[in-house]
C-alpha cells in the first residue's frame, strides 16, 4: 500500500489526498482510492449547489483518482462527514 507522502495533491484546493477505503461490494477492483477530504475544497463545496440544481438532491461529491488506472473524477457522498470513517491512516 502506498505511503501517504506518495499521496497525490487535489487540483482544485491543491491539499494532499488521503487513502480511502474502497465500499464493499461495488464492481472497482482497487482496495483504495486517493479522495479529498478537505471540506473546503472547492469541488465539494460547488458540489452542494451543482446537485441541487442539476438533480434536486442534497448531494455532493469528493475529488478522487482510482490508483489501479489514475482515473479521476467525483465520487458522490450525501454529508460533509461521510466516508471520513473510511480514511485510512498512515501505517
Amino acid at each position: 500500500m502506498c505511503a501517504d507522502k506518495d499521496a497525490p495533491v487535489c487540483p482544485h484546493c491543491h491539499k494532499t489526498m488521503k487513502r480511502m477505503r474502497v465500499p464493499p461490494l461495488t464492481t472497482w477492483s482497487a482496495t483504495f482510492f486517493w479522495v479529498c477530504f478537505n471540506d473546503e475544497c472547492p469541488y465539494f463545496v460547488g458540489g452542494w449547489s451543482w446537485m441541487a440544481e442539476t438533480y434536486n438532491v442534497f448531494a455532493s461529491y469528493r475529488y478522487k483518482i482510482d490508483p489501479t488506472n489514475n482515473q479521476a473524477g467525483p465520487f458522490p457522498v450525501w454529508s460533509q462527514d461521510a466516508m471520513k470513517d473510511q480514511i485510512i491512516e498512515e501505517d
